[in-house]
């Protein structure tokens, strides 16, 4: 049995992890979800009495309790930094929310740590399990598409214009920034799983509704071979399903929502297919981690640190670009 604590509720997926555990807890008889620490206290008892699971405060505590192997961290993205390396010292195998950390130096500086303790890693870059986004990759590895010259993913929501976003999502000091640290981390690092780290990146936010973070983002980078990579979010955009294109010498793949769209020269000019070979989709990456955990195999593919780092410095790219007016450079 691995039992797993919870560092803190304060993110908005927090408690679907907690369900996602639970729920395969019951299914295998090999996980459960047993004690919560939160920065704030009486949040924390609230959430874990909700939850059916212990409340310890002290962290110190938490960390030293016998009874865990493994946390899930939903805490503020700026205090990831404190509460990894301390999970990592105490030997507990992590799972996070993304980002890693608001900062590349921070985030390298961790990853060593959590390297050096040996420990499971896993973060949450769900895309990568999602099977439309699967198929395109195959399709860029595969070659089906020629040579790719670009491509461009997009999502988005109205969180900011309709008002429903909860204010703490504003303050900075825990978020470490707003629609590109949150929304855009999912283009960012589906385009480096498609294309690898960029060459350069430029970027751009605005904030229309003048909250106190951006609400509207663009990133543009160059890839190997010259791909260009085009990477939006926003919290101000209504109605907008995710979209995914990749353009190559030989045909390009469209994906809207869950529809998937292939354009191919062999096919005839300006073709329009469903292609009927996608592949099923990979377990959620928290799964991913409990599995691994379970079996006390390696971290899994494509959710590991090195992945988490890339992320980080590519959206620190953005917001160093976007104040400098500069073209970042890898």
């Amino acid at each position: 049995m691995v039992n797993v604590g919870i560092i803190s509720s304060w993110h908005v997926h927090a408690e679907g992890y907690v369900r996602e555990l639970q729920a395969y807890g019951q299914a295998t008889g090999k996980i459960r979800v047993t004690v919560l620490w939160d920065e704030s206290p009486e949040r924390g008892r609230a959430k874990a009495a909700e939850w059916g699971i212990e409340f310890e405060e002290d962290y110190g505590k938490f960390l030293s309790r016998n009874d865990i192997s493994a946390v899930a961290c939903n805490s503020p993205t700026t205090m990831h930094y404190e509460l990894l390396s301390k999970a990592a010292a105490a030997k507990k195998h992590i799972f996070t929310e993304k980002l890693l950390a608001v900062d590349s130096a921070t985030a390298e500086k961790l990853a060593a740590e959590i390297k050096k303790a040996g420990v499971i890693f896993t973060i949450s870059l769900p895309q990568r399990s999602d099977p439309a986004v699967l198929y395109v990759k195959n399709m860029v590895d595969s070659g089906a598409l020629g040579q790719v010259t670009g491509a461009r993913f997009r999502r988005s929501h109205s969180g900011v214009s309709d008002h429903w976003l909860p204010d703490y999502w504003f303050d900075t000091s825990l978020t470490g920034g707003g629609a590109m640290m949150d929304l855009g981390a999912h283009p960012v690092y589906l385009l480096a799983f498609l294309l690898g780290a960029p060459k350069r990146l430029s970027g751009l936010t605005t904030n229309p509704f003048k909250t106190s973070s951006d609400e509207n983002a663009v990133a543009i980078a160059e890839f190997k071979d010259g791909i260009l990579g085009i990477m939006e979010t926003a919290f101000v955009t209504y109605g907008v399903p995710d979209l995914l294109e990749v353009y190559g010498t030989e045909g390009s793949v469209f994906v809207r929502g869950n529809e998937v769209r292939t354009s191919l020269k062999s096919m005839g000019v300006f073709s329009d297919a469903k292609p009927r070979d996608i592949p099923p989709a990979k377990p959620s990456p928290l799964i991913q981690f409990a599995d691994a955990c379970i079996n006390q195999s390696k971290s899994p593919e494509y959710l590991g640190l090195d992945d988490a780092v890339l992320m980080t410095k590519m959206i620190e790219a953005v917001y160093r670009s976007d104040q400098s007016g500069a073209t970042i450079k890898f």
